[in-house]
């Protein structure tokens, strides 16, 4: 299996941190959408696409680039974010992402989500919010998923 991740990380690095563990067990290559062609992603097996969640929202660099990817991708993908507080009921951004993925023809066969240091907006005046995340469990967590999507392939 072949494996990469398309990462956006812009406030903490708490996503990276996310994305380099999946990748260190997935033996994934780890980039930023500026650094990958829609073209290359036809080399891979699986595809991550993960980012922080900023006022209830993926990165637009991630949300850009998937959509400007072709239909008919037929691969695996997984998708990840942290964020401060929970994913919304009234604003799915980790489902709404599989869905635009599904429409390129990918098959989303995982998701992934824990918290991350949030310092946007008021929540800086107080140090943040959730400090010390994603947390050596987040990370543990983190890892067992990799694991599973892995295991797709053994």
């Amino acid at each position: 299996m072949k494996a990469l991740i398309v990462c956006t990380s812009k406030s903490h690095g708490n996503t990276r941190k996310v994305a380099d563990t999946i990748g260190s067990v997935l033996d994934a290559r780890v980039v930023d959408p500026s650094e990958i062609t829609a073209a290359e992603l036809a080399d891979y097996d699986l595809v991550g696409f993960g980012s922080g969640v900023y006022w209830m929202a993926l990165d637009a660099r991630l949300r850009e680039f998937v959509d400007a990817l072709p239909a008919g991708q037929g691969r695996e993908a997984f998708v990840f974010a942290t964020s401060g507080l929970p994913e919304p009921k009234f604003r799915p951004y980790l489902r709404n992402l599989g869905d635009q993925l599904t429409e390129k023809g990918f098959e989303v066969v995982g998701g992934f989500a824990c918290r991350g240091l949030d310092t946007m907006g008021p929540l800086a005046l107080v140090g943040g919010l959730n400090k010390g995340r994603p947390s050596p469990d987040d990370l543990t967590s983190a890892r067992g998923f990799a694991e599973q999507l892995r295991g797709r392939f053994a």
